[in-house]
């Protein structure tokens, strides 16, 4: 399981805002996760991170 404190704050900050994806990504492989949570840790942006974090499972 991945420990919240390797969650970029923002990235959890809209999981919390989108409780499907949310449930979606935890249900996720570990590996999946941890390639979403790097390419979380890119985003610059608050509107950024909520356009990626809805992105996620289109």
């Amino acid at each position: 399981m991945i420990d919240n404190e390797e969650l970029p704050i923002g990235f959890t900050m809209e999981l919390a805002q989108h409780s499907d994806i949310l449930n979606r990504f935890s249900k996720l492989p570990e590996p999946e996760k941890q390639s979403i949570i790097d390419q979380a840790r890119n985003v610059q942006s608050r509107n950024e991170m909520r356009q990626f974090v809805e992105a996620i499972f289109r």
